[in-house]
């Protein structure tokens, strides 16, 4: 929500901004429209004329006009909603055809949330963290993990042979060792480089 206020001064159109919404001045973002003259025996004075909007509400005003654009260029009928919960910045993404929005494995879901968190956090406001998701992709996503790790892990136990899963980006790999950390008979650990990162369970040392 973006306010626009005028006042005698700059100072007094701020400040009634900012009590309108609020927010204290630290957490909002203020455009001087005008800067106000006095005049010259009262002819042609002019009021200060400010827009202020919380830096919340600028961040999920970025996101939603930066997706929406990349959208519109692609074709693709997407809804754009970004709400500030705290420091965090969740979009949410829906349409007819959200399979292509999510892209393999979420590949596609990670760069636009990737590239939505640069243009969010660009200038000199407070990081905002970025989460990006559709269809509740993300839940879902992740209790398949975690479901995919205790899997493997009684596979690990009965087999007695460690097991490598395939290529995962940082987030997923957390979460299958985050499955996995308090297990009584296997532990997990990461090898590879890069895009080919790889978790593997294996047994604990005095489980063998």
């Amino acid at each position: 929500m973006t306010i626009e206020k005028s006042a005698k001064t700059k100072e007094e159109a701020i400040a009634l901004a900012l009590a309108e919404l609020g927010i204290s001045e630290e957490d909002a973002v203020i455009e001087v429209v005008e800067e106000g003259a006095k005049g010259f025996l009262g002819l042609g004075s002019k009021e200060a004329v400010v827009k202020v909007s919380s830096k919340e509400c600028d961040g999920g005003k970025k996101a939603e006009e930066f997706l929406s654009k990349i959208f519109e260029l692609t074709g693709e009928d997407v809804t754009v909603k970004a709400n500030a919960d705290g420091d965090v910045l969740k979009v949410e993404l829906s349409g007819p055809d959200m399979g292509i929005v999510i892209g393999k494995r979420g590949e596609t879901l990670d760069a636009l949330q990737h590239l939505t968190s640069l243009v969010v956090n660009k200038g000199d406001g407070e990081f905002m963290k970025v989460s990006l998701d559709a269809e509740n992709y993300r839940e879902k996503r992740n209790e398949a993990l975690e479901s995919l790790a205790h899997k493997l892990a009684a596979k690990v136990m009965r087999t007695r042979r460690n097991t490598t899963l395939e290529p995962m980006n940082a987030y997923e790999r957390r979460i299958i060792h985050s499955a996995l950390q308090d297990h009584e008979a296997v532990t997990t650990y990461s090898v590879g480089q890069g895009i080919n990162r790889k978790v593997v369970i294996a047994l604990k040392r005095d489980e063998k």
